[in-house]
């Protein structure tokens, strides 16, 4: 045999091979570089001692040193082999050595790289380690590096080695920038902050980078913060104080936080007076609220520990005199701090809206009984409100700092303040027109009331460019002419101070302006009165009322007219309509002048009685939605004036143009009243026309109060007349589809519901079928409710019944004919009952045909 030839060569005395490795060595000896061979060959050797199979791998690498599957495998094998031996073991070497030799051909493979260098570290050697790491990244391209640099960091991480780490991680960081997190962690944990910070510092300004761990960048300037200001002696290649300064201006939703973290760096780092100060600074540029509770806590906390730790420290070492004094001066700062906290949280308010008036005043508040202090806080306040968008009345402001010079004796001071006042630009005009009141009551209170006069009497002259009220465009002291308040205080001085031509002049110069209220012009007119001019006073309440719209007049002239004789009010009255006659005076609600007017006009006369009537009769027809009411107003007071009989035609009128229920009602009191009379016929005759509009189903109680109207009043005809007129009504409205629906619903008391409801859970029926079984239930019901028939008007025809019967019951009268017009003809009238007429026709001979004889 060849291969037992070849095996006897004494070359290679180390290769024996078994009876079933000769097919195998048969065919890689056809196919040398076959790698399925080769592999096929291992798997089948892999039961053989490590040493054969170690062999059996040596000769196929010698072969194809390229192959990726073999050397895998290969080094697989032999790591395997020395898994459970020591680390001191010369076979390692050998382990380590076949991987060398592995690289020479596979350096650009990264598993066999990672496979060795876990290898590697596993045997616990650092530096050969290392080394490993740094040739496999200079050996792989770049884009394989990410693959190596996770073991790498693991394996730099797991030795005290922060110099070698600190260098591996800042070769990553070339690579992979945006792990900088991972390194800072680091630092922290090895206790390199300088470096940590510097690094967080580059991330915080580096607008680009972002967050493996999903931190926004507040939170990373944060972490930076607390790191600085907790570790003053370890960070000392950055600007502290800088750094948290530029935040503030960066995150100004944080600023509380930020000045504590600065804080705290001083006091960590021993200046305490630069902490304190910056405290102050903190305090005095907050703009919320929120901000300056964790400022203010923090430094009464800061305050608080400098305290017990003086107290410490004084009586471990002994109480000296100069202990004393810094404990005494430390206490004192302390309280004066707790005591400025409602000022200075007055400040941040103020810095929020330094134009808000109410803050402004408990600011004053807070300086009680510091005069200098209050009046720099008016002048202040007075200087720093803009009236355009201060939030609340700013005039106030002005009106208390007189106010408090006048309580302090200086009244010249008080003037000049409200001089001063009136001459603001305020945005309404009522606070200018307020002020001007205030300098005119200062003068009051202190009887200077001729002053209080002239002070008034400026305010109220016409400027030289006259403006509207409410022209926003002009400014407040070309308007304030046309106030009110300012005209109404006037008006009381006039009357109290004036004579009687100055305060007729103010209140029709109030008149002339258009600017009057009700209660003024009734203020007018009972001064007038007063002073006995009855006739000005008419004049100037039919001035006033042209003024007002229609519920403002009525309330104004409602009030005048109860406050005068009689005599005096229906005077006024004939003016006021005279008045709206012309068209000078809006019309006042009529209903409530109807019930105010007609009782008094009553009371004036026969043209004012004659007015009490006329009244109601207009109100029927300018207000309709209150009808009703009228037409009832009306038919009282024609009954009380001209009797019972004048309100029939008041009646047909109402009748005729209310609504059906409201008709209905009037047709029941209508005959009611005709009933009393004693017009028992005309009662009938009312009930008969409003059983046109009453169905039977829906309005029970008109039939009955008709039957009950019939059985004291009517006898057997009349009360068969009402049955016949109410079956007659139903049949008229059981023709009426949609109000037979309607009414259905209404009985079965679904108001709501649809035609399906009247029969539930047959959804499927048709809707018309349901109407008609439900109006032939109403029939029925309708049938029994009927009293019955006489039986002697019943009569019934025999079958066996002769010509002369027949016609004697033709002849007979029945009760519920109905009687048909005159249009028919003549002769059939004049036939005899027992006589019929029969037409004749000639028959055409073709019908006959054949059978007809000629």
């Amino acid at each position: 045999m060849v291969v037992m030839a070849r095996l006897s060569r004494p070359e290679r005395p180390d290769l024996v091979f078994e009876e079933e490795d000769l097919p195998y060595e048969e065919e890689i000896m056809r196919n040398p570089f076959s790698v399925k061979c080769w592999l096929r060959y291992i798997e089948f050797k892999q039961g053989a001692p490590k040493p054969r199979l170690n062999q059996l791998y040596e000769r196929a690498l010698k072969l194809l040193p390229c192959s990726y599957k073999l050397w895998y495998r290969y080094l697989k094998a032999r790591r395997a082999q020395v898994k459970h031996r020591c680390v001191t073991d010369p076979a390692y070497e050998d382990v380590n050595n076949c991987h060398e030799r592995a690289f020479v051909f596979m350096h650009k493979m990264p598993r066999l790289w990672l496979d060795y260098c876990q290898f590697l570290m596993d045997q616990g050697r650092v530096t050969h380690t290392r080394r490993t790491f740094d040739r496999a990244l200079r050996a792989l391209p770049i884009t394989q590096h990410s693959r190596i640099w996770p073991l790498y960091l693991r394996f730099l991480r797991s030795h005290p080695l922060p110099e070698t780490a600190v260098r591996g991680y800042r070769r990553f960081l070339k690579l992979s920038p945006e792990s900088a997190e991972e390194y800072i962690e680091y630092l922290k944990s090895s206790d390199r902050l300088d470096e940590a910070a510097q690094r967080l510092a580059t991330v915080v300004n580096d607008e680009r980078f972002v967050s493996k761990a999903g931190k926004s960048n507040y939170q990373l300037w944060h972490e930076l913060c607390d790191l600085i200001s907790q570790n003053p002696d370890k960070v000392q290649s950055l600007n502290v104080d800088a750094i948290i300064r530029g935040g503030l201006t960066r995150f100004t939703d944080q600023l509380g936080k930020l000045w504590c973290s600065l804080a705290d760096y001083y006091i960590r780092s021993g200046h305490f007076e630069k902490a304190r100060d910056v405290y102050e600074e903190a305090i005095r540029t907050v703009m919320t609220v929120r901000d300056f509770t964790q400022v203010f806590d923090s430094y009464a906390q800061f305050e608080e520990s400098m305290i017990a730790a003086k107290m410490e420290t004084t009586s471990e070492l002994g109480r000296e005199e100069e202990d004393d004094v810094d404990l005494e001066l430390r206490l004192a700062r302390f309280e004066q701090l707790i005591s400025r906290r409602p000022l200075l949280l007055n400040s941040v308010l103020l810095r929020q809206n330094p134009h808000h008036v109410h803050e402004w005043h408990k600011r004053v508040a807070l300086h009680q009984g510091r005069p200098r202090e209050i009046i720099n806080t008016y002048t202040e306040a007075v200087q720093t409100v803009d009236p355009f968008k201060a939030t609340g009345k700013p005039h106030t402001l002005w009106v208390a700092f007189a106010k408090f010079y006048e309580d302090n004796g200086q009244l010249d001071d008080a003037r000049v303040i409200l001089e001063k006042a009136t001459k603001v630009n305020f945005k309404q005009v009522d606070d200018l027109a307020s002020v001007w009141c205030e300098c005119g009551e200062l003068e009051l209170r202190h009887e200077n009331y001729d002053q209080a006069l002239r002070l008034l009497r400026k305010a109220t002259a016409l400027p030289a460019r006259r403006a509207e009220y409410f022209d926003g465009s002009e400014p407040v002291q070309n308007r304030v002419y046309k106030s009110l308040k300012v005209w109404s205080m006037l008006a009381d001085l006039e009357e109290s101070l004036g004579t009687f031509q100055s305060t007729k002049a103010v209140y029709d110069r109030i008149l002339d302006l258009r600017i009057a209220t009700p209660q003024i012009v009734i203020n007018y007119a009972v001064f007038l009165e007063e002073h006995k001019y009855f006739e000005e006073s008419f004049k100037g309440n039919v001035q006033g009322l042209s003024l007002f719209s229609s519920l403002s007049g009525f309330a104004f002239w409602s009030v005048y007219t109860c406050t005068y004789t009689p005599v005096h009010a229906y005077r006024e009255v004939v003016h006021i309509r005279g008045c709206r006659a012309l068209g000078a005076a809006p019309p006042p609600p009529i209903v409530e002048e109807t019930r105010l007017l007609a009782p008094e006009e009553a009371s004036w006369g026969i043209l004012a009685r004659h007015l009490a009537v006329q009244v109601p009769n207009r109100a029927t027809r300018a207000v309709e939605p209150q009808q009703y009411d009228m037409f009832n107003i009306y038919i009282k007071r024609a009954a009380e004036i001209y009797g019972v009989t004048h309100t029939r035609g008041i009646y047909q009128k109402a009748i005729e143009v209310l609504s059906d229920e409201h008709a209905r009602d009037m047709c029941l009191r209508f005959a009611d009243m005709e009933c009393k009379l004693g017009e028992i016929d005309r009662a009938r005759a009312i009930y008969s026309f409003c059983s046109q509009i009453c169905d039977p189903r829906t309005t029970g109680a008109f039939w009955q109060t008709w039957k009950d109207f019939e059985v004291r009043h009517g006898n057997e005809d009349t009360i068969r007349e009402m049955l016949r007129i109410r079956r007659s009504v139903q049949a008229t409205y059981n023709t009426q589809v949609n109000f037979m629906a309607s009414q259905m619903l209404k009985v079965s008391g679904s108001a709501t519901g649809t035609v399906s409801d009247l029969a539930p859970g047959q959804s499927g029926m048709d809707d018309m079928k349901l109407l008609e079984q439900r109006a032939e239930q109403l029939a029925a019901e309708a049938e029994r409710d009927q009293p019955p028939r006489a039986q002697s008007k019943i009569l019934f025809v025999r079958s066996d019944a002769s010509r002369e019967e027949l016609a004697e019951l033709a002849q007979q009268v029945n009760p519920e004919e109905i009687e048909l017009g005159e249009d028919e003809d003549e002769d059939e009238m004049d036939l005899e009952p027992n006589e019929v007429r029969l037409e004749q026709q000639s028959v055409p001979a073709a019908v006959f045909g054949s059978l007809k004889d000629d």
